[in-house]
């Protein structure tokens, strides 16, 4: 998952349609996006499996109807070790090979513990199925190709596991040093990235990563990015990561009506946050888009990131 060209590498993240109106956009939003160029898309995926199909399929539409490489998010909520398994084979089957492995966040009305996330207890435990059923597949797919008087493939297909990273400490941290060893740990089962939570100072990020190399942790970490737009999304954000607040980007946002202006301070705030840690030496770029491609775009042409690609399709 990393840029061949010598261009810096970005990628997007989806979640699934909710509507079929919603559906219909987003095939048009991927389309769109798709021609950026991007190294990966990902696609998110609700709680106790509430969208696993429809991830899928957004999943299968990326793979059959775009050059972009899938990512499937998986989660350990309310799953046991056999439908967990049964899960990673479906999306094998599929053709997907990349995944973000995430503990996941409790159900609405999830009581206090960790109940709520079925037999996996950590993303560390759930990258190791991930790797194991790969090679438990692919070792029954070797039998079978001897069995049937076949030839043993040239090379073995290996699964990719992104995992996630939080700057500003997962909410249910108690130590401040404990997110790094967390990430270490996921590391040590079988991470091969890191996409962060999002943020809105480069600084969060950018000591964040010296503190984890620093500590062991050799696995790229993608800065997680995305513009606010409207004030409404920005509180919508804050609500659900917690994060401190942008005071400058908050204040300029709240203080027009504008929806044109809006989304211009949005974008130019993502410009220069994403500016600042690529300048920081971050690995690439992962936007998450909202299910919208206006914005990201913009950030993405203003950093000059889609030039190559474009001159590429016009030869």
């Amino acid at each position: 998952m990393s840029g061949s060209t010598g261009r810096v590498p970005f990628s997007f993240e989806l979640f699934p349609p909710r509507s079929p109106s919603a559906e219909a956009t987003l095939w048009d939003t991927i389309q769109r996006l798709a021609a950026t160029g991007p190294d990966f898309m990902s696609v998110t995926y609700g709680a106790n499996g509430s969208s696993r199909q429809s991830s899928l399929d957004v999943l299968r539409y990326l793979r059959e109807e775009t050059r972009v490489h899938p990512l499937a998010h998986l989660t350990c909520v309310g799953s046991s070790h056999f439908e967990a398994n049964r899960l990673v084979r479906q999306f094998l089957d599929a053709g997907i090979t990349s995944f973000l492995a995430l503990r996941g966040d409790p159900p609405k009305g999830a009581v206090e513990g960790d109940s709520f996330l079925g037999d996996l207890g950590s993303a560390s435990e759930l990258v190791q199925l991930i790797h194991r059923v790969q090679t438990e597949r692919a070792q029954y797919a070797t039998l079978t190709s001897l069995g049937g008087g076949g030839r043993l493939p040239e090379r073995r297909e290996r699964v990719r596991v992104a995992v996630a990273a939080f700057p500003n400490g997962h909410p249910r941290s108690t130590r401040s040093d404990q997110d790094i060893d967390t990430l270490l740990a996921k590391q040590v089962s079988g991470a091969t990235m890191a996409i962060t939570q999002l943020f809105f100072h480069a600084d969060d990020y950018l000591s964040f990563v010296a503190d984890a190399q620093s500590a062991g942790v050799t696995i790229p970490i993608l800065p997680g990015i995305m513009p606010a737009t409207t004030p409404a999304r920005l509180e919508r954000i804050l609500e659900l990561t917690g994060e401190r607040r942008p005071t400058e980007l908050s204040r300029r946002l709240h203080s027009t009506d504008s929806v044109e202006e809006q989304f211009e301070i949005g974008v130019e705030h993502a410009i220069e946050l994403s500016s600042t840690v690529l300048g920081g030496g971050a690995p690439g770029l992962h936007l998450y888009t909202f299910n919208q491609h206006q914005a990201v775009i913009s950030v993405l042409d203003a950093l000059n990131l889609t030039a190559p690609i474009a001159k590429e399709t016009t030869v």
